[in-house]
């Protein structure tokens, strides 16, 4: 028995049991996929997994027969905006605060129904949108949240102009990040925790997408960037991640502790090797670099980012490529917020594309970038005893990564038991 077409989230379907037959599974652990492979769901975990012989179903249990499809554990986008639509300052101007709100609905939608079940937020979604998502309001993929991104006065999230005004959103959910110094630092990054943040975020260079500064621009100093880190791991050991384009900002961060470095453009031989020395995460986000070159060439962009979108374009890939023949750990996230909002699993082709193979980026969005959001226990792998966070698609990805991006390819996508997409 199939259940119905589609389901909107209020009508969304969590059973007690459910049997996924019919199907070979690419389970995210890298080994031989499973062909005629099952899962059983209970409640919302993975009760059993393996041949579909292996497997019995209970008495009551609803069955989905995916027809040879591909069964893959939930995506992991470990670099995304969720409340965010470009980056335009000047909607800060002529957009009324909720509607910010608003479409931050449809871009959780899009987000989930391309395949992609949790995330990292890199900033600006706050607490308050995160316990909506959890009690279930509207559809959401699992999220991190670093609320509010801290950044030098002048720096990559400084949005005040040489015109005088502030363009930033203000709001109560979002503390003031802007800092100097040590002492400063320390107290916005207890802010920004007693914010609910559940990572920290720190710019620690320039950016293509801020009028006063450049992506190259080393921002913070490495004793500013170790208080971050100590704030974060007197916190129960959290995480710390950091915007970086360039080599000095990269270096910085290592030698500060940071866990991820996000972009990683200008990193040069030494700064990979200081990464893949510490086990540093680094998180490419190629589809925002590859579409922003592409908006910046048709002249999309506001003028003072377009110079910036095309330069560092042109160094980033050769530049991914050294730091993953050198051994760098590398994960998939995309900046989506930044550039349109569904386009999650293009970065895997863009991953390919550097040099990996499918199997590898795969896990790039599903293994390894649950281990880098520190839910390896939970998600990123179809196994016993986790979270029931499963995508079905028609075609093979092994053979065609590329088919993930075409979103009616995405057949079935299931977030914590609960099934949100159903086209088969």
């Amino acid at each position: 028995m199939k259940v119905s077409k589609y389901h909107n989230f209020k009508e969304g379907i969590a059973m007690k049991s459910l049997l996924i037959i019919n199907g070979t599974i690419i389970s995210g652990n890298g080994n031989e996929p499973l062909q005629n492979g099952a899962i059983l769901v209970e409640n919302n975990i993975i009760k059993d997994i393996g041949p579909r012989n292996s497997i019995k179903p209970p008495e009551n249990c609803q069955i989905i027969d995916v027809d040879g499809s591909f069964i893959l554990p939930g995506f992991i986008d470990t670099h995304i905006h969720l409340m965010s639509n470009g980056f335009r300052m000047e909607d800060t101007m002529y957009n009324p605060l909720a509607l910010h709100f608003y479409h931050a609905l449809e871009n959780m939608k899009l987000t989930l129904e391309a395949g992609v079940t949790s995330v990292r937020d890199a900033g600006l979604a706050d607490i308050g949108v995160k316990m909506a998502a959890e009690q279930g309001l509207f559809p959401s993929p699992r999220m991190q949240i670093s609320v509010m991104p801290l950044s030098i006065s002048g720096g990559h999230f400084d949005f005040n102009l040489n015109s005088g005004f502030d363009m930033k959103i203000s709001y109560p959910g979002y503390p003031e990040s802007i800092c100097d110094g040590p002492d400063e630092v320390r107290k916005r990054s207890r802010e920004v925790l007693r914010a609910g943040a559940d990572v920290l975020k720190v710019m620690v260079t320039g950016g293509v997408m801020s009028a006063n500064d450049r992506p190259e621009f080393i921002q913070f100093t490495v004793d500013e960037l170790k208080v971050v880190v100590e704030e974060a791991q007197f916190r129960g050991g959290m995480k710390v991640m950091a915007h970086a384009h360039g080599a000095g900002g990269i270096k910085n961060a290592v030698k500060a502790g940071i866990y991820s470095i996000e972009h990683g453009t200008y990193a040069d031989k030494e700064a990979c090797q200081m990464m893949a020395q510490a086990g540093t995460y680094l998180v490419p986000t190629f589809v925002v670099i590859n579409l922003n070159r592409k908006k910046a060439l048709a002249g999309e962009l506001p003028e003072y980012s377009r110079k910036g979108a095309i330069e560092i374009a042109k160094v980033h890939k050769e530049n991914m490529q050294m730091a993953y023949e050198l051994g760098v750990n590398i994960v998939a996230g995309t900046d989506c917020g930044v550039v349109e909002h569904g386009l999650n699993l293009l970065e895997l082709t863009y991953l390919c594309d550097m040099g990996m193979e499918p199997m590898e980026a795969i896990q790039a969005a599903t293994k390894k970038a649950a281990e880098c959001l520190g839910w390896q226990n939970k998600v990123g792998t179809l196994e016993k005893g986790k979270l029931a966070d499963i995508v079905v698609v028609k075609k093979d990805p092994l053979d065609d990564i590329s088919s993930l991006t075409d979103k009616e390819n995405i057949l079935m996508v299931i977030k914590d038991g609960k099934i949100y997409k159903n086209t088969l």
